[in-house]
C-alpha cells in the first residue's frame, strides 16, 4: 500500500483529460493532449496543489477510449513523479474493464486509484462493501481514494456501509460532497484517521473543523490560488477568512459557473492551463450566450487569482510571480 489516510490533506486537483483542439470531432480516435497534461500538471504541482486525482467526472472517464486512458495514466505518473499523492480514475460501468485498469496502474507504476461504484445500473448497498472488498483484495499495493458521486453513480453510500470499508487497510480517501454536518459528524466517528475525507472546495469551512483532510476541486485548473488561500484559512481556523473566501468563489452560496458538464468551461479561457477543446457529447449545444458566460466566468476567477496570490506566497514565504 503507496498511501495513508494521515498522509493525504489539503486541495485535491481533479485534472481534466486535456483534449487536443480537434477534440469536438466526434470522429477523432486520439484526442489526449499529452503536453497540455504535462506542463499543467507540473504547472499546478509547482504552484502547491498538494494532490492530483484524474479521470473522474470532470476527467472524462467514461469518455476516453482505453488507449487514450493509458496515456494519460503513463503520462501522469511521468509527470508527478512521486511528488505529490496521484489518484488515477479507474471507475468504469463494468467490473472487468475495471480489472484491467487496475492491472495497467500496477504495471505502469501507479500507486493509487480513484474509484467508484458501477454506474449504469444502480449497485445495491449491500454489494458496496463486497466490490470494494473484491478489489483491494486483488489489489493490497495499490491505495483506493472512493470516488463517492451519487448523482452519476445513482447510489449514496449509507453511513453504516463504511464500518465494513474501514476494514480495508488499502481504502486510505474518499472525495466526496454529500453529507450534510449532522451526518458528516457521524461518519467521522466510524472513519477519521482511516480514510481521509476531502470534500468540495465550499464545503472547508466548517467541514475542516469537523474532521475534513481537505477539499477537491476542479476550479483550481484555472488558477489554484483562491482554493489553496481557503484552504490554508481553513488549516489556521481563521474561519472568518475562509468564510469570506468562499463568498468569493460562489457568491450568495451558489455553485461555480464552471460550465464542466456542457459547452465551453472558464479553463479554456483564463490561460492557465490548455485544457483543449471540449469533447462530444459537451461539445453539442454549444451557444455564443454560453461562451461569453464561461469568458465571465474566467476573467472573474482570474481577479481571484490576483487577489489571493499573494495571500499564499507570503505565507509560504515565496515572492508573489505575476502570472
Amino acid at each position: 500500500m503507496s498511501y495513508v489516510a494521515t498522509d493525504l490533506h489539503g486541495v485535491c486537483g481533479m485534472m481534466p483529460a486535456f483534449a487536443t483542439a480537434n477534440a469536438s470531432d466526434w470522429k477523432q480516435r486520439q484526442t489526449l493532449n499529452v503536453d497540455g497534461l504535462q506542463k499543467g500538471l507540473d504547472r499546478a504541482i509547482n504552484d502547491g496543489v498538494h494532490m492530483i486525482a484524474t479521470t473522474g467526472t470532470f476527467g472524462q472517464v467514461w469518455n476516453l477510449f482505453f488507449d487514450e486512458w493509458q496515456d494519460l495514466v503513463k503520462a501522469s505518473i511521468e509527470t508527478v513523479n512521486k511528488r505529490v499523492p496521484l489518484m488515477l480514475g479507474v471507475t468504469s460501468a463494468n467490473p472487468r474493464e475495471l480489472y484491467l485498469k487496475m492491472k495497467f496502474v500496477r504495471e505502469s507504476g501507479g500507486e493509487g486509484v480513484l474509484l467508484g461504484l458501477p454506474y449504469y445500473e444502480p449497485l445495491p448497498i449491500v454489494d458496496i462493501p463486497t466490490f470494494y472488498r473484491q478489489v483491494a483484495e486483488e489489489f493490497p499495493d495499490i491505495s483506493i481514494m472512493i470516488y463517492h458521486n451519487p448523482v452519476n453513480h445513482h447510489v449514496k453510500i449509507p453511513v453504516a456501509t463504511f464500518t465494513e470499508l474501514v476494514k480495508l487497510p488499502n481504502i486510505v480517501a474518499m472525495k466526496d460532497s454529500h453529507r450534510e454536518t449532522r451526518e458528516f459528524l457521524k461518519l467521522h466517528t466510524i472513519i477519521h484517521g482511516k480514510i481521509a475525507h476531502f470534500v468540495n472546495q465550499t464545503q472547508l469551512f466548517p467541514y475542516m473543523s469537523m474532521g475534513a483532510s481537505g477539499c477537491w476541486s476542479h476550479a483550481i485548473w484555472a488558477g489554484p490560488w483562491p482554493v489553496l488561500a481557503l484552504y490554508d484559512a481553513a488549516a489556521d481556523g481563521n474561519n472568518d477568512l475562509a468564510s469570506a473566501i468562499i463568498e468569493d468563489i460562489a457568491p450568495g452560496g451558489g455553485g461555480m459557473d464552471e460550465r464542466v458538464r456542457r459547452g465551453h468551461s472558464l479553463h479554456e479561457y483564463a490561460g492557465y492551463i490548455d485544457v483543449g477543446a471540449p469533447r462530444p457529447p459537451f461539445s453539442y449545444g454549444i451557444s455564443d450566450d454560453g461562451t461569453e458566460k464561461a469568458k465571465a466566468a474566467a476573467a472573474r476567477w482570474q481577479k481571484l487569482n490576483e487577489k489571493y496570490r499573494p495571500m499564499v506566497e507570503k505565507r509560504r514565504g515565496k515572492v508573489a510571480v505575476t502570472a
